[in-house]
């Protein structure tokens, strides 16, 4: 005998990451939410993003085993193609189209397949494909979605997206410096001297620096440390959601191509990007009411003066 939940409508997403991929999925999410108001809908994701998944208001359930690694991969996906059939999905909303989700589709065969929503040929709704030049990635997902006939839904609200951050006792006039990216890719870094000189010219305002990041940043952060002892190490101090919450309250944020800057964009923070040649600012600059970017094919060639320019920077908010 058919459980019940076999047979309760229900919609499947898929988005596995990384952060700032997430955050540029909001848009895509509250319009699901939207227009699925009454079916249950369920996020498939990878554990770095559980935490902050659970808290979004769009999503009834959060899967965390999007993307199986490690021994026993081949078993684990089995499993999860499994599950997915179990649940007889009507419809999925693939928002990450890579091979991983391509292998998704093709192992849920059968009468009971779901409508997908994605680019992997044979699916129920398949976008147009873009003009020449590379779309942005929140583009793109508006494409798949209104191929699917779903409605742009804006604005979407992302009060959730906030914590109590009195413990970390920040003063109401700060700039958050985020030096970090992924240690892969080096060449996304702006030098940690530059963040410390950027910081020493902040200060000269009366500003104060706070500085974000994980232990893959620590050598930068101890850096920018060694040359800016005033500056406020948050570094492994916060989780994501107290992050966010740090970002609200900045004056403004400079970072590298990496998931907070992101975050502190598409809450309204003044954000500037520092993209280096890795960095395809067409297919994903960061976006929000206060977004913006420098870009140079070598970081290093970018001038801390030239930073501080384009700096915007916005009048003081207490953090509680």
């Amino acid at each position: 005998m058919a459980r019940a939940a076999d047979h309760e409508p229900a919609v499947l997403v898929i988005k596995l990451g990384a952060l700032g991929d997430l955050v540029q999925a909001f848009d895509a999410f509250h319009d699901i939410r939207a227009h699925h108001r009454r079916e249950r809908i369920v996020l498939l994701t990878t554990p770095p993003f559980a935490e902050i998944a659970h808290r979004m208001p769009w999503f009834d359930e959060v899967w965390p085993q999007g993307r199986p690694r490690g021994p026993g991969t081949a078993i684990s996906t089995l499993r999860l193609a499994g599950r997915l059939r179990r649940q007889r999905f009507q419809r999925v909303y693939d928002l990450q189209c890579n091979d991983r989700t391509a292998l998704y589709f093709h192992l849920l065969y059968g009468r009971h397949r779901p409508d997908w929503v994605g680019t992997v040929p044979g699916a129920a709704f398949r976008p147009a494909p873009p003009a020449p030049g590379r779309r942005h990635n929140a583009e793109r997902m508006r494409a798949e979605l209104a191929a699917a006939g779903l409605p742009e839904a804006r604005p979407t609200d992302l009060a959730w997206l906030d914590a109590d951050i009195a413990r970390l006792a920040l003063p109401p006039g700060f700039v958050l410096l985020i030096p970090g990216s992924s240690p892969t890719h080096p060449e996304k870094r702006w030098p940690a001297e530059n963040y410390a000189a950027l910081g020493a010219a902040l200060r000269a305002r009366g500003l104060a620096v706070a500085l974000a990041g994980t232990a893959a940043d620590r050598a930068a952060i101890a850096e920018i440390k060694r040359r800016l002892p005033e500056a406020i190490d948050l570094m492994g101090r916060t989780t994501l959601l107290e992050l966010a919450a740090v970002a609200r309250r900045a004056a403004g944020c400079v970072g590298n191509d990496t998931g907070p800057v992101f975050l502190a964009a598409a809450l309204g923070t003044p954000t500037l990007m520092l993209m280096s040649r890795r960095t395809n600012a067409e297919q994903s600059a960061p976006r929000g009411p206060d977004a913006a970017w420098l870009r140079r094919d070598d970081l290093r060639d970018l001038p801390v003066e030239a930073v501080m320019a384009a700096l915007r920077l916005r009048a003081a908010r207490a953090a509680p």
